[in-house]
């Protein structure tokens, strides 16, 4: 009997503080209606519709009007989300991000954009978009490469993904430039390795370089250094297989030459050794 009366008070108390609430928001409404400052119809007027709200976009961009561009497609999305101009406006605001040097923005919206929309038609001029903003923050080989890899890993989506868009070919050339610079830093940490003679630690870099980046302009470079460093280490046989794969791949080089001069000084010349891991690697190279 108490609990039905105390649920009976419950209930008639949670009653009072709907009605309340009701009564609070009816004063809140006609507050906003009395007040001149706030017309509910002119706000709904004032919205424009997405298609021109996006003309004025591409109007903007085209005059070369970045800032305006940019809040108008903002704008699109808050006013219209998920509209067709929506979409569109996400992918150009994303575009005018990557125009004005906001690169981190227009990673992000590019991003969200594929993650919303991943089939879409604009799905691979976005993830191009991604690729070019990283590729504008590539710092100079002495500098740390993660955005080159970063860059990498999104102009190879590009390729792999939307191998038919017209963004591959501009993706391809980027790519061989971004794996070029890691290649490159390869090649700066090898030397530092060799020029306080720990070999083995700068053997390993040039190999890294011969085996993952052999379509570089590194790749002449670490043949040669490979030569050097067996040669340090009196792995003769060595030496002569990377002089050799460089022969075979550069003939007219300097870094060839170099090099059959240093085995000369043992009374040693190139010679393969098709059994080594750098003739495996030669049948790949630019050269070949």
């Amino acid at each position: 009997m108490n609990t039905s009366v105390k649920g009976g008070r419950g209930r008639a108390g949670r009653v009072a503080l709907i009605v309340a609430g009701l009564a609070g928001v009816s004063l809140i409404v006609s507050g906003c209606q009395s007040d001149p400052d706030i017309d509910i119809t002119a706000y709904a007027q004032s919205i424009e519709p997405a298609d021109v709200m996006y003309n004025q976009g591409l109007a903007n961009l085209q005059a070369g009007q970045l800032t305006e561009a940019g809040r108008k497609f903002a704008a699109i999305d808050k006013q219209h989300p998920y509209s067709e101009f929506a979409r569109k406006g996400m992918v150009m605001g994303a575009f005018t991000d990557y125009r004005q040097g906001n690169y981190s923005e227009a990673i992000n919206t590019a991003s969200r954009f594929l993650s919303l929309y991943p089939n879409d038609e604009d799905a691979a001029y976005a993830q191009y978009i991604v690729g070019l903003a990283y590729y504008r923050q590539i710092p100079e080989v002495t500098r740390d490469q993660r955005t080159s890899a970063r860059a990498i890993a999104a102009f190879t989506e590009v390729i792999e993904r939307y191998p038919d868009s017209e963004y591959v070919e501009d993706s391809q050339a980027k790519l061989r430039y971004a794996r070029d610079q890691l290649a490159g830093k390869e090649m700066q940490v090898g030397r530092y390795y060799q020029e306080r003679k720990e070999f083995v630690a700068a053997a390993n870099r040039y190999r890294l370089v011969v085996e993952q980046y052999p379509n570089t302009r590194q790749v002449e470079e670490a043949l040669a250094r490979l030569v050097e460093t067996y040669y340090a280490m009196g792995l003769e046989s060595e030496a002569q297989t990377a002089a050799a794969v460089l022969g075979h791949n550069f003939p007219d080089s300097q870094w060839y030459a170099d090099s059959y001069k240093l085995l000369k000084t043992r009374g040693l010349e190139p010679r393969e050794n098709k059994g080594s891991w750098i003739s495996r690697a030669g049948a790949v190279l630019v050269g070949t």
